[in-house]
């Protein structure tokens, strides 16, 4: 057990080697790692929101429109089922909760109801939500009234798309932020949490997730005046009056009718305008949305058009000519970060359904810096707890321990770093522990080598056979201390992970200091000093 072929040496060196390189960034500033290559060790531990400052906000995702907005779908659909089988039909339109639609012959409603039957899909869902093959609507006839009504599960269905769809479209706005690290994960049935350390400006973040950014483009309608409309009450059909972004006072009569949906958009990018060098946003389109773009433009030159965001119009400038390729630019007195901003919003697409901020907190840099000094004076007071324990407990064994120990230590250091793992609070909590705990592996060892001697062994018999006869119950300790890691990552959130993570790592990196480096200090001194006798 004390043997150690000459490969196995190399290798722990060079393991322990690989822990010091890993570690040493993070005791170097951000500013002299840019230089350093690519191939050289250097990333820094990233800290959460506690040790290094930022925005935190609890997003109530608002579900209760989304049936509102289906049964208007539906309305569509109906119409176009209708039209499809030249059946005749009045009062199509949405009624509480449901879609009805009166057949005019009643001949025609058994065929009116299977058609439109046509249009249920089935409900997506798993074995436990028992909703697989479940219709999404349910159609009833009552003499010539026909009712269409969306199922629970159907609801239920699309609330939880909808959430998940959000939290995709949060978590690449916030990326394309810049920022390191975002933590947005769903908590409870209906709300996304949202942590960005380093970001100070929460009103900013706020902004971006706040808004829905469901941009379209439409034409306007010239038949009359937006200020004409609402002096006399009378908005023409199929329009509707919203108002510009950068002056909410000036009116826009806009028809209802989308022209290119944003879903069509592929890319947009801040820049400036070649002619006055303001702020503008250029987007491209993909090919389907290019080529109706291109149609639109063709056949309204000289006619104004809206680009709407979120019911609010951006701008409304005049065709000049055809826009043919598929790509275009948006300008409206922007600042530089507002055509950022923009850009960042429709690139990441629109959110399915608003998000209501419910709590939102600034965690100060400087409190980070507090967390991370109480963090460090308490690794370093537990630290030199163990070492003076161990070595006033067990004299040069407990030397040997110690600089296992500290290899352990650079070990756990170096994988986070290169993991890129988030450490919190929590999680120096679980380097503070790992601490502690490292040197219980040697503690039974030291235990049985003690034991061994009392029996009469000699020096080396007692070393080989305490090594040997402890592994198996450090194995067992510390495989239930990582399936405890396991289960508190797999089930908690937040903090708690940070702390599992740190945990589990700090099991792996304590087995291997305890039963391999430790035992190859032993095994070199064993050799070299050629002791008789142990003193434990």
């Amino acid at each position: 057990m004390l043997h150690f072929e000459r490969w196995k040496i190399v290798l722990i060196a060079l393991l322990t080697l690989a822990g010091v390189l890993f570690t040493a960034p993070n005791f170097l500033p951000k500013e002299a790692l840019t230089g350093v290559p690519s191939y050289l060790p250097h990333k820094q531990i990233n800290l959460g929101l506690d040790l290094r400052g930022g925005s935190y906000l609890l997003l109530q995702v608002e579900t209760a429109g989304l049936n509102k907005d289906r049964l208007q779908t539906q309305v569509n659909d109906v119409r176009r089922v209708l039209r499809d089988e030249k059946l005749l039909y009045t009062g199509l339109g949405v009624k509480g909760e449901t879609v009805t639609v009166r057949i005019t012959n009643a001949e025609d409603v058994a065929r009116a109801t299977k058609a439109i039957e046509g249009l249920a899909n089935t409900v997506s869902g798993s074995l436990l939500s028992g909703n697989i093959g479940l219709k999404d609507i349910t159609v009833t006839a009552s003499g010539n009234l026909i009712t269409i009504q969306n199922t629970e599960a159907a609801i239920q269905a699309r609330a939880q798309s909808a959430i998940q769809q959000s939290m995709e479209i949060v978590r690449r706005r916030v990326d394309e932020m810049g920022t390191t690290e975002p933590v947005i994960q769903q908590q409870g049935s209906d709300r996304i949490l949202v942590q960005v350390p380093g970001l100070d400006d929460p009103q900013r973040l706020i902004a971006i997730l706040g808004q829905t950014a469901k941009m379209n483009f439409r034409l306007v309608d010239t038949s009359t005046t937006a200020q004409q409309a609402l002096a006399t009450h009378k908005v023409p059909a199929g329009s509707e009056v919203l108002y510009m972004a950068d002056n909410p006072e000036i009116p826009i009569l806009v028809k209802r009718r989308v022209m290119v949906g944003g879903d069509s958009l592929v890319d947009a990018q801040p820049g400036f305008d070649s002619r006055s060098g303001e702020p503008i946003v250029n987007f491209r389109f993909d090919t389907t949305g290019g080529r109706i773009f291109g149609e639109v433009t063709r056949d309204n030159v000289g006619k104004p058009f809206a680009i709407v965001l979120d019911n609010t119009v951006i701008s409304a400038p005049v065709i000049r000519e055809a826009i043919m390729g598929g790509s275009g630019q948006i300008s409206g007195n922007f600042t530089v970060q507002q055509a950022n901003d923009l850009a960042v919003l429709l690139r990441s697409g629109a959110l399915p359904v608003p998000l209501k901020v419910m709590e939102q907190r600034t965690v100060g840099a400087s409190l980070g810096a507090d967390s991370i000094r109480a963090g460090i004076i308490a690794s370093i007071i537990g630290s030199l707890a163990v070492v003076i324990f161990m070595m006033a407990t067990y004299g040069l064994f407990g030397v040997f321990a110690n600089v296992a120990l500290i290899v352990n230590v650079f070990l756990i250091m170096g994988a986070l770093s290169v993991l890129q793992a988030t450490l919190t609070l929590p999680g120096i909590a679980g380097i503070i522990l790992t601490i502690g705990t490292a040197v219980d592996a040697n503690v039974l060892i030291y235990e049985r080598i003690r034991e061994e001697l009392r029996a009469g062994k000699t020096a080396i018999a007692a070393l080989d056979a305490g090594y040997n006869r402890a592994l198996a119950p450090i194995v067992d300790a510390n495989v239930t201390h990582f399936i405890s890691a396991a289960v508190l990552y797999e089930l908690g959130s937040g903090p708690v992970r940070g702390f599992a993570v740190t945990l589990a790592i700090g099991v792996v990196t304590s087995v291997f200091t305890a039963v391999t480096v430790n035992r190859l200090i032993v095994s070199t001194w064993v050799r070299r000093a050629r002791p008789k006798t142990i003193v434990l």
